[in-house]
């Protein structure tokens, strides 16, 4: 765990702020000391959210904004009203995401684009709009963006969010390169099943769905929030300052026990 302060004074904008592992991201934030920028597409999940931390974190400073990551200007306009409320832009996390399971030859156009707009698409928008403003401030800054372990194994039924979040993982390397000589850092994390809410309820919610769920994760258990957000805190800090372009896999082994003989063959 991180020392208090350890991000005092640096101003992070949390996209997909209001729930799951985005708020648990900003709960560990506001602990750390940062001044936090909470967006979503759905604005009945901010102000709950953001009522939770400044309960928990006395003197906590909570900016929220309802804004849809697909639309540019929306995406140009949190930069610029985080801008009025704090003065600077110094973390950005790219939390916000969506999915929903379905065979490739049924996928329709639309469904493809909606979640490629938001993974692909709106990650480029917001680390581009942010990135504009940690360059021109001439202090740096840290972009983190929130993958998946199938943006390199593929997803069957999850043929879109795979192939966007491939993308955000080159994204992540490629600005990790271009950005260094700004002192802009840029990585990435990919979780494996974590326990939410929504992960919780679409995905394993029947007990033999949870079963065999856990049969394929050598660590032998479900991922929590508050696992991935000390991570998180740990790669966008000065702790981390020499670590860039990095995908940090956080799923209990899960990806790499999917080899010719698989976990099963070792007890599992």
């Amino acid at each position: 765990m991180l020392p208090e302060k350890t991000l005092q004074g640096r101003v992070a904008i949390i996209t997909g702020g209001g729930t799951g592992i985005g708020l648990a991201i900003a709960e560990e934030y506001a602990r750390l000391g940062a001044k936090l920028v909470l967006a979503s597409r759905d604005p009945g999940h901010l102000e709950p959210a953001a009522g939770e931390l400044r309960a928990k974190h006395s003197g906590a400073q909570v900016l929220t904004f309802p804004m849809d990551v697909r639309i540019p200007e929306q995406v140009d306009d949190l930069c610029r009203k985080t801008l009025q409320q704090f003065g600077s832009v110094d973390i950005l996390v790219n939390n916000a995401a969506g999915n929903f399971i379905c065979p490739a030859e049924k996928l329709s156009p639309n469904g493809w684009n909606a979640v490629v707009n938001i993974v692909l698409n709106g990650t480029f928008y917001c680390s581009r709009a942010a990135g504009l403003h940690m360059i021109e401030s001439g202090r740096g800054g840290n972009i983190l963006n929130i993958v998946a372990t199938y943006a390199w194994t593929g997803g069957p039924g999850t043929i879109h969010s795979a192939c966007a979040k491939a993308g955000v993982v080159c994204m992540t390397r490629t600005l990790a390169v271009e950005w260094a000589r700004h002192k802009i850092r840029v990585n990435a994390i990919a979780p494996g099943p974590v326990e939410t809410p929504a992960a919780g309820g679409k995905l394993w919610a029947p007990p033999e769905a949870r079963t065999a769920m856990l049969k394929t994760v050598p660590r032998g258990r479900i991922g929590t929030p508050k696992e991935i957000a000390q991570a998180s805190a740990y790669l966008v800090s000065d702790y981390a300052d020499f670590i860039t372009g990095e995908a940090l896999v956080m799923d209990g082994g899960q990806w790499l026990g999917k080899g010719m003989f698989g976990i099963e063959a070792f007890g599992g």
